[in-house]
């Protein structure tokens, strides 16, 4: 059984003429949660399972949470999520249309997270929203498929917030012999870990995280996305939450496709031409989705 399904890769005739070049979109937003979480949780997930492991436990309330959620659902094994206070009440309602136990408790991710780990044993594995190499291999598989379809990108731009999303990318790149390939790592200015540790040279935590787009909101980026960046030719760019929430509704208009402020900020980067590439190029955006995103939240 497979959890996570082989999304559609699109060429996108508006971005490839914006740009002057070949845009091409690996649509994670078809995944049945709607992001691209459900690769690395569904891969872990079953893993665990096939190792024993009676039922799991997350502590996040965005795409992760709901995407361990409908894991645990598929394997018909049971799923608590415990979310800070700070959860929308629409995250709040997916996890629990999977069919997971919902605890709120906490101010702050890291207080919910410690009591997650507290239900932890022998038999009730935690997921971790993005630091876990099976995360980073179930997420690996998205480049298979855009190697499968004889595409072979001469850049990717994606998403950065905790970095299993950069990390599991990395991973696929390197399995086919294209570890040079530049990959433009976006962040928005109230949630840039990566661009911090890559100007410090070291991991930094950021002291307050802000903005728009709050499933990037990780204080710090995963050491292996931090080394991911230190080897590869990782290119960070920032944008602000207007540029993203922007990029989310162009995209709307132009692909019929709603994405959350996360997304829109790799987006963003194409929309507003931050970038230049040769004619020629095939330039692969991971279209990293939402699951809880509205059009009403992109309104506000």
């Amino acid at each position: 059984m497979t959890i996570s399904i082989e999304t559609p890769l699109l060429y996108s005739q508006p971005l490839s003429e914006l740009n002057r070049c070949n845009v091409w979109l690996k649509m994670e937003s078809s995944q049945p949660t709607g992001s691209f979480k459900l690769r690395s949780a569904g891969h872990a997930c079953q893993h665990y399972a096939q190792q024993g492991a009676k039922g799991f436990v997350s502590s996040s309330g965005g795409n992760a949470g709901i995407a361990v959620a409908h894991s645990g659902r598929k394997l018909n094994l049971p799923v608590t999520v415990v979310v800070p206070e700070t959860t929308s009440e629409r995250a709040r309602q997916l996890i629990q249309q999977e069919g997971a136990e919902l605890i709120v408790h906490g101010k702050i991710w890291a207080e919910a997270n410690e009591l997650a780990l507290s239900m932890t044993s022998s038999e009730i594995v935690y997921i971790h929203p993005f630091d876990n190499p099976l995360l980073w291999q179930g997420i690996s598989g998205l480049v298979d498929e855009v190697v499968a379809q004889q595409v072979t990108p001469d850049a990717i731009v994606l998403s950065v917030g905790g970095g299993s999303l950069l990390s599991g990318v990395a991973q696929g790149l390197e399995r086919h012999g294209l570890a040079q390939t530049p990959i433009y790592a976006a962040e928005t200015y109230g949630t840039a870990s990566l661009n911090a540790a890559i100007k410090a040279d070291r991991l930094v935590r950021l002291e307050k995280l802000s903005g728009i787009a709050t499933t990037l909101a990780a204080s710090q980026v995963c050491e292996n996305a931090f080394n991911v960046s230190k080897k590869h030719d990782v290119r960070s760019h920032l944008v602000t939450d207007e540029e993203a929430v922007a990029a989310c509704k162009a995209f709307l208009n132009d692909h019929r496709t709603l994405v959350e402020p996360a997304c829109g900020a790799s987006l963003a980067l194409l929309y507003g031409q931050k970038m230049a590439f040769a004619p020629g190029d095939n330039v692969l955006v991971i279209v990293c989705g939402g699951a809880s995103v509205t059009y009403e939240y992109l309104l506000k």
